[in-house]
């Protein structure tokens, strides 16, 4: 991966690139691999450098999610480095861990996901407090996208309890990440299916880039999520498919359908975003 310029700048050119906000979710379930794959000395990683091939002009970042690896046992860990090698040098890659512990144990995490795997950014849960966050944000290259407002149901249970202060707990998440964004690497992650909070979140940190789970297969609307989420330059999201894209085919042709998925998926992003005024 590039270490001369930011994530930041990284994801802005591939999102112009491109002319998408699509982040196509590298999340490979052995038993439903496709046959076409299966054969192959390395299934998962045979399918994923299929999916990245048939997507490389139309996305904006990939994102596997480091369960799906360590699933794998010893295995995974090869299959993951090797999938991020294989993704082209114009498209960031995120590793979606939701790390967050003490200090120390951060800077293991850091330096496993950044030094060792190569990722351009991974996701950080900051339940934990700054100090816990603090190895992460200090990679001034790396970007960071905090856990803000999850797409799943239980984000009922923790993420929108009110504080003491009156405002629920992933605003005064939005409020710390854009305090510690003093190296403008710091994003969050908002589910598509939490409609009514995103414009809160997105009047206070109107400059972070969002990582969008839950367009797709968890029924997140995309015309909702798009105007509410994207910034004045009809940027700064990240609109995370993974099941409806890596699954759009189980034929021969599967990577094909995900190369349509993605396009049909970016075109529909992108009458639904602003341009900004030229001059």
């Amino acid at each position: 991966m590039e270490n001369s310029t930011t994530f930041r700048q990284r994801l802005n050119r591939a999102t112009a690139r491109n002319e998408s906000l699509v982040c196509v979710g590298l999340d490979p379930d052995p038993e439903r691999l496709p046959a076409a794959v299966r054969g192959e000395l390395d299934p998962v990683l045979a399918f994923n450098q299929a999916l990245i091939e048939a997507t490389t002009d139309l996305a904006c970042a990939y994102k596997p999610n480091f369960a799906f690896y360590g699933a794998l046992g010893e295995s995974g860990w090869a299959t993951l480095a090797a999938t991020i090698e294989s993704t082209p040098e114009h498209v960031p890659v995120i590793v979606d861990a939701k790390v967050g512990d003490i200090g120390s144990t951060a800077e293991m995490y850091a330096r496993m996901l950044f030094d060792q795997l190569g990722a351009d950014a991974v996701t950080v849960n900051p339940l934990m407090g700054e100090d816990a966050v603090a190895p992460f944000l200090h990679r001034r290259e790396k970007g960071v996208f905090l856990l803000c407002l999850t797409s799943n149901d239980g984000a009922e249970d923790i993420e929108k309890q009110q504080l003491q202060s009156g405002v629920p707990l992933y605003e005064h998440v939005a409020a710390k990440a854009v305090e510690w964004n003093a190296n403008g690497n710091v994003g969050l992650v908002v589910g598509a299916t939490q409609p009514d909070s995103l414009r809160a979140i997105r009047r206070i940190a109107p400059d972070l880039p969002i990582l969008m789970p839950g367009v797709g297969a968890q029924g997140g609307e995309v015309e909702v999520a798009i105007g509410l989420g994207q910034d004045a330059a009809g940027a700064g999201l990240v609109v995370n498919a993974s099941r409806s894209i890596c699954y759009a085919g189980s034929g021969p042709d599967f990577a094909a359908a995900a190369r349509r998925a993605t396009l049909e998926l970016r075109d529909q992003i992108n009458q639904h975003r602003r341009r900004p005024t030229p001059g």
